[in-house]
């Protein structure tokens, strides 16, 4: 099966030996959405290249056409973003599905259009916590109420961010953070950002807004490691280059381990600056990774990392992991329940730790399981992986990959693995 996979289930067939070959990751989710909403905001024409098309980008690039954006799409890796420098406000609400970078972003940004805009998702951002974002925005004297503390958010722009000092908390999400950022150098006025608490989920990814930033003109400081002064310098377009993206590179790092196989993905770990990248140094370790891991920096990568663990030589204990339970869906309890679907005992869980006992002796069993993947893209992906060393893998609503990773089974395709529709 060599496509887009749009079927109620599919099973993995374990291959015969290595997973050899090329394939190449999308470009990263975190940087494209980053760069469209900057380029958005940019006066003139900007192209975005390595781009990732996708459900979760797409959702970006419909909201800012809405708000009199033009974005083009010349090819499938590109985006050519036109903009008067300002968005203006939408006829109607805008509809971001279950993008949590879109949704956060877009909170912040909107502040600095003249009139008021409705940022809603799917049911299942409807029950993703904005609540940290919508209390700083306030206390910077933005207009905007979210009264179930999720989306839908409405926000009473009054055409710029206004200045000021502003703690934020940002122990659920660096992107409460990164929103913020970025709607900042549109300010009418230097605006600072100080950390409330000394916790922060994946601090990398406020590195990568502070860098995207400063490629489209932003004067961003930092003079310490808790605060951040943005200039009201506003962006200019520019032609940017957007790496792949290193979430999806660890399900093919895990399958090259699991497999004993070389899989080139045209980019080395170490090029990536991307937090998740990280977790390359990990898998490497594989069938011998630590008896701890700590996710705190790397979330989007554990779910690779627990599949990878039921076949370790020794169980690991999942720690830092607390914000995977309002990602898509709770990835610790989803993480733990199929885990233990697949042999009862496999995981559980500890407070927010995720413990995974391991059995090496698994590998080449028989084992039919029907996992559920909760409208989850890494659930199913990360699963997929058992599906390589397990005869009986089948994900259920494997189509829920088009959120950030839309060619996830044919690049399992292309190095070999058979993938069987339970439809056809």
């Amino acid at each position: 099966m060599a496509k887009d996979i749009e079927t109620a289930a599919v099973t993995i067939v374990p291959p015969n030996g290595p997973l050899v070959g090329r394939v190449a990751p999308p470009g990263s989710k975190s940087i494209t959405n980053r760069a469209l909403l900057l380029a958005a905001l940019a006066r003139g024409t900007s192209r975005l290249t390595g781009a990732l098309k996708s459900d979760d980008t797409k959702h970006m690039a419909n909201a800012l056409r809405q708000m009199g954006i033009g974005v083009e799409e010349p090819d499938e890796t590109t985006f050519i973003v036109t903009s008067p420098g300002h968005l203006t406000a939408p006829q109607g609400p805008l509809f971001l599905g279950n993008a949590g970078t879109a949704t956060r972003f877009l909170t912040a940004a909107v502040a600095s259009v003249d009139g008021t805009v409705v940022v809603d998702g799917d049911e299942h951002m409807r029950k993703r916590p904005i609540g940290p974002l919508v209390t700083a925005l306030r206390a910077l004297s933005v207009d905007l109420e979210a009264p179930s503390g999720c989306p839908p958010v409405t926000v009473r722009g009054k055409g710029a961010l206004p200045p000021g000092r502003v703690e934020i908390d940002a122990g659920l999400s660096s992107q409460y953070v990164s929103a913020i950022l970025m709607a900042a150098a549109c300010s009418s006025g230097p605006v600072e950002i100080v950390l409330k608490g000394s916790e922060i989920g994946a601090r990398g990814y406020i590195d990568l807004t502070v860098a995207a930033m400063r490629a489209f003109g932003a004067s961003v400081e930092q003079p310490d490691a808790a605060t951040w002064r943005v200039q009201p310098t506003g962006y200019r377009a520019a032609d940017y280059v957007i790496e792949p993206d290193a979430s999806a590179a660890t399900y093919l790092w895990a399958a090259e381990a699991l497999t004993g196989g070389r899989i080139d993905l045209g980019v080395p770990a170490d090029a990536f600056t991307q937090p998740d990248a990280k977790a390359q140094a990990i898998i490497a370790q594989f069938p011998d990774m630590p008896s701890v891991i700590d996710g705190s920096q790397m979330q989007d990568a554990i779910p690779t990392l627990a599949v990878l663990a039921a076949f370790n030589n020794n169980p690991v204990r999942f720690v830092g992991i607390a914000n995977l339970r309002v990602k898509e869906c709770d990835r610790v309890r989803a993480l733990s329940t199929e885990l233990t679907r697949i042999r009862p005992g496999l995981a559980w869980e500890e407070g927010d730790d995720l413990i995974v006992a391991a059995d090496p002796s698994l590998a080449g069993q028989t084992l039919a399981t029907e996992i559920h993947t909760y409208a989850d893209h890494r659930i199913a992906m990360c699963f997929a992986l058992a599906g390589l060393k397990l005869h009986g893998i089948t994900i259920l609503d494997p189509a829920c990959v088009g959120k950030t990773y839309p060619g996830y089974w044919r690049a399992l395709a292309s190095l070999g693995v058979t993938l069987v529709d339970r439809n056809a």
